[in-house]
This record gives C-alpha cells, structure tokens and sequence, in this order.
C-alpha cells in the first residue's frame, strides 16, 4: 500500500492509530506540505461542491467527527430533558470549562464559558468600574461588537474613548506598544487590544503592551477570538487582565461556546452581564448567569479538543501558515494587489486580506464568487480595504492557485 493510499484509508481521524502512528514520524515542518496526510484531513469533512471556501474567519466548519458526537448529545439531552437539565448539566460545564482553561492555560478558577467573544468582552466593558471622565483606548481596527459598547458606555457613563490605528505592517513589535503607550492619560483605565487582528491576521505583541499598560496601572482587555486554536499560547503568559475569545472559530466547535477568562483578584469588580445572585463575588461564575441554553453545544467542546489534539496544536499551525504564505507570496509583487498584513511570517499564521486598487472590496468579493467561485468577505472600514481570505485544514493549494489566478486577473 504507498502512503496516499494508506493514508485514504485511515481518513478522518477515525482509524487514528495508523493515521497518528504516520504523522509521528513526520517533522512539523515536512508534514505542513505533504498534500498526501492534508487530502485525508479534508476528507473528514463534508464541504460544499459550490464553491472555494476561504472565509474560515467567522465560522469553522466542523469536521464530521465532532459533528456526529454532536448529534449524539443533542438526543442524550433530548431524552434526558428537565432530568439532565437539573442534575448534572453544570457539573459537565464546569468539567469542560476546567478542561479548556487547562488547553489555553489559564487557572481553572479563572475561566467560564459563555457564547461567543462578544459577550465575553461586552460583559468587561458594561460591567467595568466606570467613573464619569475615565478613559478606554482601543483600535479602530478591532472588532465592531466591542466597539459598539464601549460607545453605549461612553454614553451612559461618560467615559472617554481614545482611538488608535494599527499598522498593517509594522517595523517592529516596539511600534505597536508604543502606538497604546501614546494613548495613556493619568485618567486611561482600560485598553482592549487584539491578539490576532480579525480583518487582517496581525498578531499582535500582547505581553509586551500588558507589562506597559500595567506599569501605567492600567488594565488589559484581549480579544482572543482568532488566537485560541489557530496559533499556540498560554494566557498565563499574557500577563492580561482579561481574555475573551469563541470556540466555533478555530477549535471548531458547533456554534454558540466562546470563552471568558477573567484574572482571579479582578473577578469581585465586574458587574455580571445578566444577573446572578447568591454566588460570592470573587467567585468567577457570577459573571456566568447565561439563562437556559443548548447545553449539549457544551457537550462538544469535549470532542472538538479531542480532534485538535489529534491533530496535533503544532502541525495544524505549521499548516496554517504555509498556505497563507502559498498564496500571499504568489501575489505580493502583482501590481495594484495590495495585502493588508503583515509580511514577517511570524506576525500571522492562516489570516490575511488582500484588495486590488480601484475594486471595492464588496466588487472584489462579488467578483469573487460568480466569476471564480470562491467566498470571501469584504472588509472595508477601520482603513482596511479588502478581502480578508481564510483557509483552513481542510483547504488545498489548488483551491488556493485559483484564488491566484483569481486576483491575477482581477488585477489586469
């Protein structure tokens, strides 16, 4: 049997003995190119004949694997009802909640799931201390959820907002944290800064502006929606005050599980999003009053971190970040291409955005997909003017040349 074979065989994770035995004895860094193993990851899940897709930024899909567990808890549940909803339902949240601190390296203690980084992040910002004349700084490139609150509190509290703009492609990480360090008044409490810049795929130098922002005395908000599962990090290593972030992107969980981490001696000073009487302050689950929801979707993270760890947290970033740099490096010189991202390969891993001068990017992403058949996303706004294209494990170079040749032509 040679290895295409052997390795169509063992497709899905499912014959996960012959298929990890393979990848054991292949280096990260071999493995990220070999088309062979990448065709039997892909054949873990069902995708759409329709169309090339590379907007794995919003929603990951979820490999069939996972999906089937899904369905499973979904009729446990079912069958269960009002039983299960009363009795083990939040021993199981804690147990999973334990299990994806453990995975993003935090304090147990110091993690709750919620639904998605949204309300993660907006239960930081509506809940803060807020004093009339405080002020907050974020980037005009961060996400537009957050952006939202901090206005409402803006003007319900009459806070003072402070907006910065990133560098698409900065000289160093020195000219980001200095970017924050300029924003900072005697009066700036809170900074909410990207780890993985959503429309553009910039890494950002967290701890760096953490040990800046703290020797101000101000606290650090990071949205971490993009970072948790695409590239590896401890939270623990951050040196953040808080962390949000969503598990249906990355770690591809079904829709609606997202993460807040919250460091322990911050937990008492938050007001809950929603209500929750009769849990001590310091204790982080009175910021988790969530009402009743899909529980089984709970269920699942447990089998979504089963296959990210099967895989392999090193080989899918390697993987990444080799197809990223496939295509951005085919199109970088293509005169009135632009890309919107960093060109250090260390400062992203699967993100990157790309426009055509002269094409709107809602154009280019319509042009996109009746001419090529390829989804995307527009970005325009927060002076960013492209299409943010995001492939995935299950992507292939071939889809990634039509892209190529996609642009190439747009471009003439």
């Amino acid at each position: 049997m040679n290895k295409r074979t052997f390795l169509k065989a063992c497709t899905l994770l499912g014959a996960s003995a012959p298929w990890f035995s393979y990848a054991k004895t292949q280096t990260v860094e071999s493995l990220a190119s070999d088309e062979d193993f990448w065709e039997g990851i892909r054949g873990g899940y069902k995708l759409s004949p329709d169309f090339i897709n590379l907007e794995s930024g919003y929603y990951n899909i979820t490999p069939e694997a996972t999906l089937e567990k899904y369905f499973q808890h979904i009729r446990k549940v079912n069958a269960q009802g009002a039983y299960y909803m009363r009795t083990v339902q939040f021993d199981n949240k804690k147990r999973i909640a334990a299990r994806v601190a453990r995975l993003v390296g935090c304090p147990e203690d110091t993690l709750v799931l919620t639904r998605n980084t949204t309300e993660s992040l907006d239960t930081i910002i509506s809940g803060f201390p807020w004093k009339a004349g405080d002020e907050a700084i974020f980037a005009i490139q961060d996400y537009g959820a957050m952006q939202d609150m901090f206005k409402q509190v803006a003007r319900r509290q009459g806070i003072v907002l402070k907006v910065i703009s990133l560098p698409t492609n900065p000289a160093s990480d020195q000219e980001i944290v200095d970017l924050y360090a300029k924003a900072i008044t005697d009066k700036t409490k809170l900074i909410m800064v990207c780890h993985m810049v959503n429309v553009t795929g910039q890494i950002n130098p967290v701890r760096q502006i953490c040990d800046m922002a703290h020797a101000h005395g101000v606290e650090v908000m990071v949205d971490g929606a993009h970072a948790v599962a695409q590239i590896q990090f401890k939270i623990s290593d951050l040196n953040c005050d808080y962390y949000g972030a969503s598990l249906h992107k990355w770690l591809a969980v079904p829709l609606g599980v997202g993460i807040l981490h919250v460091r322990k001696e911050k937990i008492a000073q938050i007001w809950p999003l929603l209500a929750e009487e009769g849990v001590p302050l310091t204790d982080i689950k009175h910021l988790n009053h969530v009402g009743t929801i899909p529980v089984y979707t709970d269920l699942a993270v447990d089998d979504a971190i089963d296959f990210y760890e099967k895989l392999g947290p090193a080989r899918k970033e390697e993987r990444l970040r080799y197809l990223q740099n496939y295509w951005t490096t085919k199109v970088r010189a293509i005169p009135r291409v632009r890309l919107h991202h960093p060109a250090d390969p260390t400062k992203s891993c699967a993100i990157a955005n790309v426009g055509i001068v002269g094409i709107k990017p809602s154009v280019l992403a319509e042009r996109l997909m009746k001419e090529f058949k390829i989804f995307t996303v527009a970005i325009d706004g927060g002076n960013i003017h492209g299409c943010r294209i995001t492939p995935n494990v299950f992507t292939t170079p071939k889809e990634l040349d039509v892209l190529v040749k996609a642009i190439s032509e747009l471009a003439s």
